[in-house]
């Protein structure tokens, strides 16, 4: 498991920081750089969204990888002891990335 941090308020699974999902998944196979990464579980908060509010946030999840050319990532599983995901106020997939993100 990976300490995740998570800056993407407008994710509706973010509560405080953190995830609650039981784990993510980073994309960006051809990523050279961060900017090329994204977090493919973002879903945006919205006023029709569902939340379950049993959902409790954790900052240790599993985190499934395809961005290969990162040196945290070892059979398409993070390796790093700690990652952030930021992204602020996105609205979309693409606006989030993996800040953690190291190029080999």
């Amino acid at each position: 498991m990976v300490r995740l941090d998570c800056n993407v308020k407008t994710c509706v699974h973010n509560a405080d920081n953190c995830c609650c999902r039981g784990n993510i998944l980073v994309e960006g196979q051809d990523a050279r750089k961060k900017e090329a990464t994204c977090c493919a579980s973002f879903y945006e908060k919205t006023d029709n969204s569902y939340r379950n509010k049993y959902e409790t946030p954790d900052t240790a999840l599993a985190v499934d990888c395809d961005a290969v050319n990162c040196r945290f990532n070892d059979n398409r599983i993070c390796k790093a002891a700690h990652i952030n995901i930021s992204g602020g106020s996105a609205s979309s997939v693409r606006e989030t990335q993996c800040s953690t993100f190291e190029a080999r």
